[in-house]
């Protein structure tokens, strides 16, 4: 598990969140962002973040009650109480291993904050709802309209010149 530290001209450079040590990823690397990981349920697929602030909300903001390394009867009944309509089919016990091991490292990191950043929120929020078009000019209250060819303004017809049309 690596934190994003800068980005490069041809990728970026990630810091492990286990030992601190820096590794730089191409742009053609094979790279899993976590908030764009979703765990499958029987309606939906919840981002893991949504997964991460119920096992914050389960054990009270501590780390897990239980391992990684559990049995998988274990880390499926442990799941189940987080996220009781979880897809079984689809979401394998090595998959609830990550998210546990994920979840511990980041508190471990102090990495504790679950919640939707602002930038997803406005994200969402431009895409469902059709913004408004202005036809205020920016640093004035007046409202321009844009003029079609040959419209009067000012008592003076506009019309288009041809360039190519001149007089000899």
């Amino acid at each position: 598990m690596y934190r994003l530290v800068t980005q490069t001209r041809s990728g970026f450079v990630a810091e492990s969140l286990l030992d601190g040590k820096k590794i730089t990823a191409g742009i053609h690397s094979n790279v899993s962002v976590l908030s764009e990981i979703a765990i499958y349920t029987l309606e939906r697929e919840v981002p893991l973040r949504e997964v991460f602030l119920k096992i914050q909300t389960k054990e009270k903001g501590e780390k897990t009650s239980i391992g990684h390394k559990e049995d998988k009867l274990k880390l499926e009944e442990y799941f189940f109480e987080v996220l009781p309509d979880y897809d079984e089919d689809r979401v394998y016990p090595s998959d609830i291993k990550k998210v546990i091991q994920w979840y511990n490292i980041l508190h471990e990191q102090g990495i504790t904050d679950f919640s939707e950043k602002k930038e997803e929120k406005e994200s969402k929020e431009d895409k469902s709802t059709p913004k408004k078009v202005s036809n205020k000019k920016p640093g004035t209250n007046k409202t321009v309209v844009p003029k079609t060819k040959n419209e009067k303004t000012s008592g003076k017809k506009v019309t288009q010149k041809n360039p190519a049309a001149k007089k000899k």
